[in-house]
């Protein structure tokens, strides 16, 4: 094995120096006893000197861009107006948890005050809070350079949590996961933190990744990626002697149901939507709308003829890495030698761009599709498939079938509530997001959003990897019994001297600066 590795401009096949060193157990036994190390003092650090660092990490990557941006198009191929999207995207989510700390609401704070005349037993004094787990691995995604890798929602929400990180960098953007690792350790010195609040390790190779997840002073690991990969994490992190949490995000269709009424309004318009969402960043986005079910007849045939125009028009945009655009080669030569399934439409050949595909559209039935397990499969990249369903009564059946998704969409329109509201139902318990007249494409990050979803689409269905709730995978509750008022932790005090909102008795008090 190499002892070196470089990144490679997917548009050119070029190499993009410089050269990074394969990091190994070694790195990893270094980085995890550091983290562990920081530990005590990162958790007991007060809201405000979490909720600084968590900005400033912020504000140096908005100051590192000039070099940042080339180098992340130099090695994803991603347009500079994505680019610059994603950044503002991580910068935010970093801000929205320094805003989550300074709150005080993730601590969960509740508080059964003693009863000693109770009958017939006297209630003692019951105090609860959240508290971090410990050191966290996260592992950067190949499709969110940004967002979703050093800095991103993970490792924020982990910072936020009083956790520190270990990153695994994604190996096809060394350069850009070392500008930002900067960014971080520029921060943890300006706020004078232990040196083990963060890592970075680069690498190539499983046994780095299998290394960081079995070390046992990790509790908790973030991952986005393949279906294959995070299984792979989970089956590690379980056979620990402790077993530890593995929140991955892997693998959605995101179903999208078009009934009669959108289709009579406007067919062509939800068609042109479908393929901007469709081939967006070359079709490589976790809510990529993969799967369309579409009430069969005239409306549908305009929704399919619409689309295929649309598709021929649209350029094989780079794809991240070879192993992706080869997998999704695979997976769509499988689709399409299905019998009883056609491609409709196709977009234009890569051309010059090295490492590309190009955009496929399928359509089948909704009995074909039932008789074929494989047609349920992600295609990660610019493919979808068209189910034409006769009987629109069976939409809901057939979303009860469907495995856990991150999305689900209706198009509705005019007649189409009392159907619409029976796939609510059965979408409700297959998908982490249900859309109505709009694409899914596109995650706001906020407080109410959920991206997450029943297996396949994460293996913790009950969490989100974005929006403030994401802090809750990296914490957990701790009740104390008569502990003495000087022994308390301080947001378990009476006198509440970080002023966070509680729960009293089971009634809900706000913060005092909130009321």
């Amino acid at each position: 094995m190499s002892s070196t590795f470089t990144a490679f401009n997917p548009a050119t096949g070029e190499p993009v120096g410089p050269e990074f060193p394969e990091h190994g157990p070694a790195e990893v036994d270094t980085a995890a006893r550091l983290a562990a190390e920081a530990f005590p003092a990162f958790r007991a650090t007060t809201p405000n000197v979490r909720a600084a660092f968590l900005e400033s990490v912020a504000a140096n990557i908005e100051a590192s861009t000039e070099e940042l941006w080339p180098t992340v198009q130099a090695e994803t191929g991603l347009p500079l107006g994505r680019v610059q999207g994603e950044t503002g995207r991580t910068v935010g989510q970093l801000r929205m948890f320094a805003d989550v700390v300074r709150d005080g609401a993730w601590r969960d704070v509740r508080i059964d005050p003693a009863l000693p005349d109770r009958a017939p037993l006297p209630r003692p004094d019951l105090r609860q809070r959240a508290v971090p787990i410990g050191p966290v691995a996260v592992f950067g995604a190949s499709n969110f350079p940004l967002a979703f890798s050093v800095a991103g929602g993970d490792t924020a929400s982990a910072f936020a949590a009083g956790c520190p990180v270990v990153v695994k960098g994604h190996p096809a953007h060394p350069g850009t996961s070392e500008i930002v690792g900067r960014a971080i350790r520029a921060a943890v010195a300006e706020h004078g933190l232990p040196e083990g609040v963060f890592s970075l390790l680069q690498g190539t190779t499983h046994e780095l990744g299998t290394a960081l997840v079995t070390d046992p002073r990790i509790k908790a690991v973030g991952f986005t990626g393949s279906r294959g990969g995070g299984l792979a994490l989970v089956a590690a992190a379980q056979a620990r002697p402790v077993p530890i949490p593995v929140y991955a995000e892997m693998s959605a269709v995101n179903p999208v149901f078009l009934l009669p009424g959108a289709l009579d309004e406007r067919a062509a318009d939800v068609a042109r939507g479908f393929v901007g969402s469709l081939t967006g960043s070359a079709g490589q986005l976790c809510t990529k709308p993969g799967l369309v079910f579409v009430a069969d007849g005239a409306g549908a045939d305009e929704f399919v003829k619409v689309a295929s125009d649309a598709l021929a028009d649209v350029a094989a945009g780079p794809m991240l890495t070879a192993g992706i655009a080869g997998a999704f080669d695979s997976a769509t030569s499988r689709t399409g030698g299905i019998d009883g399934v056609t491609q409709v439409g196709a977009g234009q050949a890569p051309g010059e761009v090295a490492v590309s595909s190009t955009p496929r559209l399928f359509e089948t039935t909704d009995e074909v599709f039932a008789a074929n397990p494989t047609l349920h499969d992600e295609m990660f990249g610019p493919a979808a498939l068209v189910v034409r369903v006769s009987d629109t009564s069976r939409l809901p059946h057939l979303a009860e079938g469907l495995e856990g998704q991150l999305t689900a969409t209706i198009h509705l329109g005019e007649g189409d509530d009392d159907l619409a509201r029976d796939l609510l139902g059965e979408l409700e318990l297959v998908a982490g997001r249900l859309l109505v007249n709009g694409w899914p494409t596109g995650v706001d990050v906020g407080h109410t959003m959920v991206h997450g979803g029943p297996f396949p689409a994460t293996s913790a269905p009950a969490t989100t990897s974005v929006g403030s709730r994401a802090i809750e995978r990296f914490l957990r509750p701790v009740a104390y019994q008569d502990v003495p008022a000087a022994l308390l932790p301080t947001e378990l005090r009476d006198e509440n001297p970080f002023s966070v909102p509680r729960t009293v008795d089971g009634r809900l008090e706000p913060a005092p600066n909130q009321e």
